[in-house]
C-alpha cells in the first residue's frame, strides 16, 4: 500500500478568496495533484472549518480563523483525498455549526475524517481505509487548545494533554486497531520550531511501542526529521502544503514535503519526500536553490535519528 501525506492544507483566508476567482483544481500543481490522486491513500490535515456559516470564536490570545467556502472540498476531491484530520486548533474557528457543516461537507463528497465529531465519542473514533485489500487505520488527536475538546453532548476535537502519559481512549484505541496498518496523525506541539520537544519526542515513541507504524504530525509549519524504521516511523513534522501565510525567511515555511510511505506486511518499507514550494495560494514542486535548502535541511534533520536520506529521481529517499 502506498499512502501519500501532506501537512496543513488551509483554505481559508485568502485561499478562500481565491476560490472565487479561479477554480479549485488550478491551486496546486497537476504533477503535484497527480502524485497524490495515484497514491492506494492520501491523508491530510485540514487546517480550516468548512462553511458559510458561523461567526469567529471568541477565546482569548487567538488572532487567526480559518474558515473555507463550501465549494473548497472540491480541491480534495481532486486530489484524491481519502481521509482528513480535523483535530487541531482552526476546527472551531468559527464555531460548533461550522464544524458540523464541515462534517456534512466532507460526508456529502465522499471524503473521511478523523479527530471531530458531534460529541466526545465521535471525536475520538478512528477511520479504516481499504484499497487493494489492504487495510490503513487512522487515529486523529490534537495537544491544543483544550477549549476545543469534544464533550459527552458537545461538538469538538480528539483531544490529548501530551504533557504526561497518553491518554486512556487513545490507548485503547490504538489497542482495537492492531489488525491492519495504524497511522496516526496528531496535531502537536508549538508553531514555527525546527525539531521536536521532549513532550513530543516522549508521545511520538509511545505511540510507536503502541503499535502504529506511521506517525505523521503536523503544527510547526516547518518540516522536521524521521525517527523509527520497519517497526514503526515517526515524521514528528511533514510542514506545511497550501496556505496564504506570511514567509519566515530563516524558518521557510513555504518550502516543504510531501511524503509517500510504502508499507508493507502493515510496517514501513521505504519513505519517499517530494520537495514543494508553497507560493501565495498555490502548491508546487521545488525546483534549484529551493529544491537543494529542502534536500539539505531534510538530510541533516534526519541525521540526528540515524538515518542517511538519499536522492532519488529527485525524491528524498529512506529504505528500511
Amino acid at each position: 500500500m502506498l499512502v501519500a501525506i501532506v501537512g496543513d492544507t488551509m483554505l481559508g483566508r485568502g485561499v478562500a478568496e481565491a476560490l472565487t476567482a479561479v477554480a479549485p483544481a488550478s491551486l496546486v500543481e497537476p504533477e503535484i495533484a497527480a502524485m497524490l490522486r495515484e497514491a492506494d491513500v492520501t491523508v491530510l490535515n485540514l487546517e480550516c472549518c468548512i462553511s458559510d456559516r458561523g461567526a469567529p470564536i471568541q477565546l482569548p490570545g487567538k488572532p487567526y480563523f480559518f474558515r473555507a467556502p463550501p465549494h473548497a472540498v472540491e480541491l480534495l476531491v481532486h486530489l484524491g483525498v481519502d481521509c482528513v484530520t480535523l483535530a487541531n486548533n482552526h476546527a472551531l474557528d468559527f464555531g460548533e455549526v461550522a464544524l458540523l457543516d464541515t462534517l456534512h461537507h466532507l460526508q456529502t463528497a465522499g471524503i473521511s475524517w478523523v479527530g471531530a465529531g458531534a460529541d466526545g465519542v465521535q471525536a475520538q473514533l478512528p477511520v479504516t481505509l481499504t484499497a487493494g485489500g489492504d487495510e490503513l487505520t487512522v487515529i486523529g488527536f490534537t495537544d491544543h487548545p483544550a477549549a476545543f475538546a469534544a464533550g459527552p453532548a458537545r461538538p469538538g476535537v480528539a483531544y490529548v494533554d501530551l504533557r504526561t502519559t497518553l491518554d486512556p481512549w487513545l490507548v485503547t484505541a490504538l489497542s482495537e486497531a492492531q489488525q491492519g496498518c495504524l497511522l496516526v496523525t496528531p496535531h502537536w506541539g508549538p508553531n514555527m520550531t525546527t525539531e521536536p520537544n521532549s513532550d513530543i519526542r516522549r508521545a511520538g515513541e509511545q505511540l510507536m511501542r503502541c503499535g502504529a507504524a506511521v506517525v505523521a504530525g503536523h503544527s510547526a509549519h516547518v518540516f522536521h526529521g524521521v525517527q523509527g524504521g520497519r517497526q514503526g516511523t515517526v515524521l514528528y513534522d511533514v510542514g506545511d502544503f497550501l496556505d496564504d501565510y506570511r514567509v519566515d525567511p530563516l524558518l521557510r515555511n513555504d518550502l516543504g514535503l510531501l511524503f509517500l510511505i510504502d508499507l508493507a506486511d502493515g510496517r514501513p518499507r521505504r519513505l519517499q519526500a517530494v520537495p514543494l514550494k508553497l507560493e501565495y495560494c498555490y502548491t508546487r514542486r521545488a525546483t534549484g536553490t529551493d529544491a537543494r535548502w529542502i534536500t539539505n535541511r531534510f538530510q541533516r534533520a534526519c541525521a540526528a535519528f540515524g538515518h542517511d536520506v538519499s536522492v532519488v529521481d529527485g525524491r528524498l529517499t529512506i529504505t528500511w
